[in-house]
């Protein structure tokens, strides 16, 4: 038990717990929508679309996590352009977006010589610097995500099922997505600093998978999915503190290990189950 409690006898790891277990919630709550609409490529796009914008405000001086917002905050604008004026797919305005944004990030650095240190963070995170200011903003994230969730609940999920009959019921569907994106923004920007722009989806998909094995409910799935990030959290920074990796990697990587172990498992306990007519025979 001293194996798993040591490394939390450290204020940085408690920090970086606390700051994980907030990231949990918005991604718990944020990444059940995102995997009940289909919405993986666009928080894929949003997480790469951060770059330019944190990379700016650091050579700047300005905080990186106000230039993630506002880069990420123009991506969904123009996501949202592109679609409504060029006619165009979802899938190809989001990637159009992406690759732009991934693109001009990458000049950024590169035209800095002395990114290397920065960039490494930008992009793998790091959750052991996290500090009490920090927290306050995760905090702030968690609260704006509970509320946002809850107010527009009854049309989330009559867009999530159909869209023309939300609009007929008054549910006003186009507004209710654009929320929806802005809440992937506000995940994706308040989760880049524990575990990266590469490695913010792990965390936003792992658990929502995770959950969903095992209850078809939404409302259960966020809470067991912000309970399973909250442990995968936990169990990335013991197996980081031992191992001596990358913080913020090993908990993406728990996290995504924990949607497959769930999975795997719930398979396992529906091949094992007695059929009605072994428990009848």
């Amino acid at each position: 038990m001293s194996v798993l409690l040591d490394p939390f006898a450290v204020a940085f790891v408690q920090r970086a717990l606390l700051g994980g277990a907030l990231v949990a919630v918005v991604c718990g709550v944020v990444g059940t929508w995102v995997v009940l609409r289909g919405m993986a490529f666009l928080g894929e796009a949003m997480a790469h679309g951060m770059l330019p914008g944190i990379a700016i405000a650091t050579l700047t001086g300005f905080p990186p996590v106000a230039g993630a917002a506002v880069s990420a905050a123009v991506m969904s604008v123009g996501v949202g352009a592109l679609q409504r004026r060029g006619r165009l797919s979802a899938d190809t305005s989001i990637g159009l977006l992406f690759v732009a944004s991934l693109s001009l990030g990458v000049i950024v650095i590169s035209a800095s010589r002395s990114f290397a240190t920065d960039a490494s963070a930008i992009l793998f995170g790091d959750i052991l610097a996290i500090e009490r200011g920090d927290l306050v903003l995760l905090a702030g994230a968690a609260v704006v995500t509970l509320l946002v969730a809850a107010a527009g609940h009854r049309s989330f999920v009559a867009l999530t099922v159909d869209p023309r009959q939300a609009h007929l019921l008054g549910l006003r569907p186009r507004l209710a997505h654009v929320l929806l994106v802005g809440l992937v923004t506000l995940a994706v920007v308040s989760a880049y600093q524990a575990v990266g722009s590469l490695l913010v989806v792990g965390m936003l998909l792992g658990p929502a998978v995770a959950a969903g094995a095992w209850t078809r409910r939404i409302v259960p799935t966020m809470l067991l999915a912000a309970v399973i990030g909250v442990v995968a959290v936990a169990a990335g920074l013991v197996l980081s503190w031992h191992l001596g990796t990358a913080a913020g990697a090993t908990v993406a990587f728990t996290a995504i290990c924990s949607g497959a172990v769930s999975t795997g498992i719930r398979a396992l306990a529906r091949l094992t189950r007695p059929t009605l007519a072994e428990r009848t025979a």
